[in-house]
């Protein structure tokens, strides 16, 4: 099933992006949040007109692109679910995220967490002040506790998001997007451009600096490529994420 909802109501909320405030105390010890916020109250990117591309080419790239990786693909996600499927529980991980106009779809990828990860992040932000003040403003842990050995190499390299060209021959996702949004998020995200957009395998946001911001700043990243993205920005954009993937730099 999908969950529909009205986008007006979306495009009702102010598009601005606040960075929390943190007592002294509680200010994590990996940094300073960047200014993205301040650019982002600055600056606005518009829309780019509607092309041939955005409504046809796009979608032709990126099933032409998977069916032509899929030979390669399928046995190398099999391997890696037995190995992943040797610690235990079902290798494949299925999770509700939104995608294009707000509809929740259901994304796959190699499970990479421990069985009981909701239990673990749970206990372990209650006992953690500035891993719980990480997670507030980023949605994402530096040392996540949930991450198995394995699940580690995968993040790193990338791999666990494989299953997720299947997404993209669905229709569900584009090969280039915005980073997949889950369903607890959508009240946390600033921005519209998001909704008009399918979620991206790979994108701005995952090639740039996605380790130094907050989980609003990824707005800027999904307004900037609403208004550049084109068949040349894609083809970067998927040259980037080799070097991305080839350095072992994901996570």
């Amino acid at each position: 099933m999908t969950a529909n909802f009205d986008l007006r109501d979306i495009q009702a909320r102010p598009v601005a992006v606040s960075v929390p405030s943190l007592p002294a105390h509680a200010v994590p010890s990996f940094g300073a949040a960047p200014a993205y916020g301040r650019i982002a109250r600055e600056r606005r990117f518009a829309p780019r007109p509607v092309t041939f591309y955005a409504t046809i080419g796009k979608r032709v790239l990126d099933v032409a692109l998977v069916m032509m990786a899929l030979p390669v693909v399928v046995p190398v996600v099999a391997l890696l679910a037995l190995i992943v499927a040797l610690s235990g529980g079902n290798p494949i991980y299925v999770q509700d995220r939104v995608g294009l106009g707000g509809r929740t779809f259901r994304m796959f990828k190699l499970r990479t967490m421990v069985r009981d990860a909701d239990a673990r992040l749970a206990e372990h932000l209650a006992s953690n002040p500035t891993a719980r003040a990480e997670w507030n403003l980023r949605q994402k842990l530096t040392h996540d506790p949930r991450i198995t050995a394995f699940g580690s190499f995968l993040r790193r390299s990338s791999l666990d998001e494989l299953p997720q060209l299947f997404n993209v021959l669905r229709g569900d996702m584009s090969l280039v997007g915005p980073r997949p949004m889950m369903v607890t998020q959508r009240n946390q995200y600033p921005g519209t451009a998001y909704y008009r957009l399918r979620p991206g395998l790979t994108g701005p946001w995952q090639i740039g600096a996605r380790h130094l911001t907050t989980f609003a700043d990824r707005s800027i990243f999904d307004d900037q490529y609403e208004s550049r993205h084109g068949l040349v920005y894609d083809l970067v954009i998927l040259l980037r994420t080799v070097r991305v993937v080839a350095t072992g730099t994901g996570c």
